[in-house]
């Protein structure tokens, strides 16, 4: 019996050996706040294009993560902050090139109906 309480004793010793925590105790770097003062939503210049479809619709080009597309979506909100809704579409350019040659045939079928 006594060597169950030997393998006890080494078992204790070798995991109290990692109970120190890390070697490297020196605080990990936060990055700075930015508050909205600082950001660049809102301001003049950094707009994307946009055009008024009525109702709180809106078409944008905008970019995203390098990629360009055209944006048409419902917004909610006061009208001085709008923010963009669920319902809505973002077409990537050949996409919305392929949108616009079936335009003509898009008025065609709207009017036979």
């Amino acid at each position: 019996m006594p060597k169950v309480n030997e393998d006890r004793k080494k078992k204790l010793e070798d995991s109290s050996s990692s109970d120190s925590g890390p070697d490297d105790r020196t605080p990990v770097a936060k990055k700075p706040k930015t508050d909205a003062s600082t950001s660049n939503k809102g301001k003049k210049g950094d707009e994307e294009p946009s055009w008024e479809l009525g109702k709180k619709k809106f078409a944008k080009v905008r970019q995203f993560k390098g990629q360009i597309y055209v944006d048409i979506r419902e917004y909610y909100g006061d009208d001085s902050d709008l923010k963009p809704g669920k319902k809505g579409i973002s077409l990537a350019v050949d996409q919305w090139r392929k949108l616009k040659a079936a335009i003509s045939e898009i008025d065609d079928a709207v009017s036979n109906i």
